[in-house]
């Protein structure tokens, strides 16, 4: 795990750097007046000279001052700040992201799970991207705390795994976005939000290979914790 220290230092000095650096500082030595820098960060000129004076004095910039501006070059050591911050962005953006639990109480929905789990071109996707062939029918929770709400409403601007809709002779079936789950730390299975329901962001509705109520010996009531994985 990368720790990025944020010292006073960095956090008073870190602007006035990264705009050096996009000025071409770090390549070669560039010629800047105190007003063009004043200007780009939306300060005064004396504060920009100010901070000049600082970054020289603590060794993240090497500099002369002329009348017609300042030649200024970054140092190593102020090079090594700013891949201290780039090592530690990437940090979070490439990481895996956590799983998001959910928790919730099992109750009977209305049989509709089984009829839409079993149309054949919803199976066949299910098979193919999650891996597995459901049980027909699914696992219906009612969340009850706000945080296990807030965490349903979490995926759904998440991407997910798209099942594509389709249509018959008689109506249309609309798409269904997926996520890989594991029940009560044992049962994988997945997190379906369909697109087209009469369940609002209190329920959440799971599938899996196996009948959940009889694997894990569940009945209305019953509390289940779901570990929802946000990436396949």
């Amino acid at each position: 795990m990368n720790n990025l220290k944020i010292t006073k230092t960095l956090q008073d000095y870190f602007f006035v750097l990264y705009v050096l650096a996009e000025l071409g500082a770090r390549e070669k030595t560039v010629k800047l007046s105190t007003k063009f820098l004043a200007e780009k960060l939306d300060l005064s000129q004396q504060t920009i000279s100010r901070y000049l004076i600082s970054l020289e004095r603590i060794g993240w910039i090497r500099r002369t001052a002329t009348r017609e501006g300042s030649f200024i070059r970054i140092t190593d050591l102020g090079d090594l700040q700013l891949r201290k911050v780039r090592a530690a962005l990437n940090f979070i953006f490439e990481r895996k992201p956590s799983p998001i639990i959910i928790e919730g109480t099992v109750f009977s929905g209305l049989g509709e799970g089984a009829y839409y789990v079993t149309r054949e071109p919803y199976r066949k996707q299910f098979i193919e991207k999650l891996g597995f062939d459901p049980y027909p029918g699914t696992l219906n929770l009612k969340l009850t705390s706000e945080y296990d709400i807030q965490m349903r409403r979490e995926l759904e601007v998440r991407s997910g795994i798209e099942i594509h809709g389709f249509s018959d002779a008689n109506r249309t079936y609309g798409p269904v976005k997926c996520f890989l789950a594991r029940v009560n730390g044992k049962e994988k299975g997945a997190v379906i939000l369909a697109l087209r329901t009469h369940y609002d962001s209190s329920v959440i509705e799971v599938i899996a290979p196996k009948h959940l109520r009889n694997v894990l010996g569940l009945k209305d009531g019953n509390r289940v914790r779901v570990e929802v994985f946000l990436e396949g």
